[in-house]
C-alpha cells in the first residue's frame, strides 16, 4: 500500500479489495454468515408470529383489546413503516460511522423493542413497539447487507447474499411452529403464550449480539475513511487465519490495485446525484425489484392465516403448520438457486425468478377463483410461487447493495428498501386486510392478481436493465466516488 498527500486528504493506492476477493471460502467466512445473517431469522420469526397469532389476540382473554384486522393491517403496516424509517435513519449513519457500530446498535434497538412488545397491556403500546421493532430491523437491512457484500469474496457473493436474505424463512418456520405451541391453551393461557413468542425473539437477539462482537469492521469502509492502517491489520489477520486453515499453503497473489482519495463523509447532494443521475437505469431497476417483491410478500403473506381461517375453516391453532410448509419452500428457493446467480448470471436469474413467480401466482389466483383449491392445495401452490419469489426478492437486496458506489452503499440499500417497501409494504397490508376481511373470493383474487402483475413487471424490467455483476469485484461494478480517475 502506498500513500501520498492531496488537498482533500490522503491518497492511498491499495490492493485490499483484491485481497479480499481472492480469498478461498473458509471457516472465517462462515463466522461472518452466522454473525450477520442470523438476524433475518429474527425478522422472519417476528412477521410470522404476528400473522399467526392475529386471531388469538382478537379473542376475549388475550390481554389486549384489538381485532384480527388491526393486527394484520395496522400493526403490520406500522412494523413496515418503522422498518422504512429505520432504514433511512440508520442507513445514512452506516455510511458515516461504519458497518460494525451500526449493526450492533440496530440489533440492540430490535432487542429492546421486541421485549417491550411482550409486555403490551393496551393496543397503543402494541402498535408503538411494533413500529420500533421495525425501526431496528430496517437499520439491520442497510448495515448487514453492506457488511456482507464487502466481506464476502466476489465469486461467492451472490449465493451467500441470497442464502442469508433467504434465512428469513428459517425464522418463519420457527415462528410457525412456535405459534402452534404458544396458541395451545392446554399449555399456556390466552394472555401468556403470545407474549412468550416475543420474549423468545429478544433472547435470540441477545445471543446474536454476543456472536456479532467478533465480526470486524469492513476493511473497504475503513480504507475510504482514512483508517487504512486498521484495514491492513484486519485483512492481514484474515489472510493468516485462512492460510493456517489450509495447512500453511500460501494464498495466490492478488490482482489489481485501486487509488483512493480518502474522505470522512459524502454529502446528500452527491448521493442523490449518484443515484438519480449517474446510475439512473440502475435506480429504475432497484425500484422495480423492491416494489414487486414488497407488495407480494408484505401484502399477501401477512394475511395468509386469515385466508385459511376465513375460506377453509382452518382452526386458528393449526395455521402454523401450513405456514411452516410455505416457509420451507421459501428458504429452499435461495438455497437451491443461489449458485446459479453466480454462474448463469444475475440478469437471467433475476428476471426469470420474478416472471415465474408472477405467472404461477396468476395461476393460483385463477384456481382459487374457480373454487378448485383446498387449504392443502393452496399451500402447495404457494410453495411453488414462493420458491421462485423468495430467490427473486433476495436478489433485490443483492442488486442494490452491489451496483452503487461504496460510499453510498448502505444509504442506497436503505433508500430503495424504504421507498419500495413503503409503496408495497405499507399500502399492501392495509389493502389486503380490507380485501380478506370481506370474505369474498373475488376480493382475495384481486389482491393475488395485483401482486402477480407487479412481480411480472419487475421481471421484465430486470430482463433489460439487470447488471452483469456475477464474479466481479464491487469496485469494478461501481467505481468508488473517491477513486482516482
Amino acid at each position: 500500500m502506498t500513500t501520498a498527500q492531496a488537498d482533500t486528504g490522503r491518497t492511498v493506492t491499495t490492493n485490499i479489495p483484491a485481497r479480499l476477493d481472492r480469498l478461498p471460502w473458509s471457516r472465517w467466512h462462515w463466522t461472518i454468515v452466522i454473525g450477520l445473517g442470523t438476524v433475518w431469522i429474527l425478522d422472519g420469526l417476528e412477521v410470522t408470529v404476528v400473522g399467526n397469532i392475529a386471531s388469538r389476540l382478537s379473542e376475549p382473554g388475550s390481554g389486549l383489546s384489538i381485532s384480527s384486522g388491526q393486527v394484520t393491517g395496522i400493526a403490520a403496516a406500522l412494523y413496515v413503516a418503522g422498518a422504512c424509517v429505520g432504514a433511512l435513519f440508520w442507513g445514512r449513519l452506516t455510511d458515516k460511522w461504519g458497518r460494525k457500530k451500526l449493526f450492533m446498535i440496530t440489533l440492540a434497538v430490535y432487542l429492546a423493542a421486541t421485549a417491550l412488545t411482550a409486555v403490551s397491556f393496551d393496543s397503543w403500546w402494541f402498535f408503538l413497539f411494533r413500529f420500533l421493532t421495525g425501526f431496528g430491523i430496517g437499520g439491520e437491512y442497510a448495515a448487514i447487507n453492506s457488511a456482507i457484500d464487502e466481506l464476502i469474496p466476489a465469486p461467492y457473493r451472490g449465493r451467500v447474499d441470497l442464502m442469508i436474505n433467504g434465512s428469513f424463512w428459517l425464522g418463519a418456520v420457527g415462528g410457525s411452529l412456535l405459534s402452534i405451541v404458544a396458541l395451545n391453551t392446554d399449555i399456556f393461557a390466552k394472555d401468556v403464550g403470545w407474549r412468550l413468542t416475543f420474549a423468545l425473539g429478544a433472547v435470540l437477539a441477545f445471543v446474536i449480539l454476543l456472536v456479532r462482537r467478533h465480526v470486524p469492521e469492513s476493511p473497504r469502509w475503513l480504507l475510504i475513511h482514512g483508517r487504512d492502517g486498521e484495514a491492513e491489520r484486519i485483512v492481514t489477520s484474515i489472510e493468516q487465519r485462512v492460510e493456517a486453515e489450509r495447512g500453511g499453503e500460501r494464498l495466490p497473489r492478488p490482482e489489481g490495485e485501486i487509488t483512493i482519495h480518502q474522505r470522512r463523509s459524502v454529502t446528500f447532494v452527491e448521493i442523490a446525484r449518484t443515484v438519480f443521475s449517474d446510475y439512473r437505469r440502475r435506480s429504475v431497476l432497484g425500484f422495480s425489484l423492491f416494489i414487486g417483491q414488497a407488495f407480494l410478500y408484505n401484502a399477501i403473506t401477512f394475511g395468509f392465516g386469515a385466508i385459511l381461517t376465513t375460506f377453509f375453516d382452518v382452526p386458528t391453532g393449526d395455521t402454523g403448520y401450513y405456514f411452516a410448509v410455505i416457509a420451507i419452500g421459501n428458504f429452499c428457493g435461495p438455497l437451491l438457486l443461489g449458485k446459479l446467480f453466480d454462474t448463469v448470471g444475475r440478469r437471467v436469474m433475476i428476471s426469470s425468478t420474478y416472471l415465474l413467480s408472477g405467472l404461477l401466482l396468476f395461476g393460483t389466483a385463477w384456481l382459487f377463483d374457480q373454487g378448485s383449491l383446498s387449504a392443502s392445495t393452496l399451500t402447495a401452490c404457494w410453495c411453488a410461487v414462493l420458491f421462485f419469489a423468495s430467490a427473486g426478492a433476495s436478489s433485490a437486496y443483492l442488486t442494490v447493495s452491489e451496483v452503487f458506489p461504496m460510499e453510498t452503499r448502505a444509504m442506497s440499500i436503505a433508500f430503495f428498501y424504504a421507498l419500495g417497501t413503503a409503496a408495497g409494504g405499507i399500502s399492501g397490508p392495509l389493502l389486503f386486510a380490507d380485501l380478506t376481511n370481506t370474505g369474498k373470493v373475488g376480493d382475495t383474487v384481486l389482491a393475488f392478481q395485483i401482486g402477480a402483475g407487479l412481480m411480472c413487471a419487475a421481471g421484465l424490467v430486470a430482463a433489460f436493465l439487470a447488471v452483469r455483476a456475477e464474479r466481479r469485484s464491487l469496485e469494478d461494478i461501481a467505481k468508488p466516488l473517491t477513486a482516482s480517475a
